[in-house]
């Protein structure tokens, strides 16, 4: 950690660089998470790397050392000029500096594939916590070709997006990322793996996009509407939950509903299966 956290000091002090609270800025400075989150990747030069939010360029370097190509985009306009001095000699950088969610990703990929030297695509991001949730659902529900993704994001964030539907510790979210990925844990990254220090402990996840959906709903936007609205009261059964959020006419309604799934009326949301939400949703 001793070189790394040097540098940074050193690329912060040269151009004068505070992290911006406001975007969330925590500057990696452990070797062992840059290898890990690199390895896990598996990045060949077949592929293209989408990094988002590079700061200081601390996991850009090694990136591009495996890469065939690496498109960073950044929103902090400071950090542009740093990684231009740091990176602009290396032939397979490319900077963009723009906020990721108005990127157009689809494009990007495509033209790059189409210049026949690339056929993979994934993406590497050590993502700001506050803004995890839709960049990653931007990355999940655009289609994008990618292969991967693998993100650094806060603990709890992360474990919520990891976990099996149907067991402890599941929100809306997390039938979603399991609809489009296979989702695994790689690594905790403590509190001191960052200057500043977050007040919060880190986690390496890795999504394997899937090639076919787990589930076939008739209609894929009515069953995540369902889920979204079955966990916004989490703590109320499902038959009230949808009830009280309209996706039910009525009581009676609900109830017949789920006898004819068996699907017990008082089960919590948290409970269901992916396959269980898709047959409410065809039987609406």
């Amino acid at each position: 950690m001793e070189n790394i956290l040097e540098e940074t000091k050193f690329i912060m002090k040269k151009y004068n660089i505070k992290a911006n609270k406001s975007l969330g800025q925590n500057f990696l400075i452990s070797q062992e998470v840059i290898d890990t989150i690199v390895d896990c990747s598996k990045i060949t030069k077949e592929d293209l790397v989408i990094e988002i939010g590079p700061g200081l360029g601390t996991l850009t370097k090694k990136l591009l050392e495996q890469a065939g190509k690496v498109i960073c985009i950044e929103l902090d306009t400071k950090m542009i000029e740093i990684l231009k001095d740091r990176f602009s000699l290396y032939d397979n950088f490319e900077l963009i500096n723009s906020d990721v969610l108005k990127v157009d990703l689809q494009n990007i990929i495509k033209n790059e594939k189409e210049k026949g030297i690339i056929k993979n695509a994934k993406i590497v991001a050590n993502l700001p916590y506050y803004i995890t949730t839709p960049i990653i659902m931007k990355l999940l529900e655009e289609k994008l070709e990618l292969e991967s993704i693998t993100v650094m994001i806060q603990k709890e964030v992360a474990d919520r997006l990891i976990a099996i539907p149907g067991e402890k510790n599941t929100g809306a979210i997390t039938y979603s990322v399991y609809y489009y990925a296979e989702s695994e844990g790689i690594l905790e990254v403590p509190n001191n793996s960052f200057i500043p220090e977050p007040e919060v402990t880190s986690k390496v996840i890795k999504l394997n996009i899937r090639k076919e959906p787990v589930v076939t709903p008739k209609n894929k936007e009515k069953m995540f509407k369902i889920i979204k609205n079955a966990f916004m009261q989490k703590r109320k059964t499902l038959l009230n939950s949808l009830t009280n959020n309209k996706i039910f006419e009525n009581k009676q309604q609900g109830a017949e509903i789920l006898k004819k799934l068996d699907i017990n009326e008082n089960i919590r949301p948290e409970e269901l299966t992916l396959k269980q939400f898709e047959k409410i949703s065809d039987n609406l």
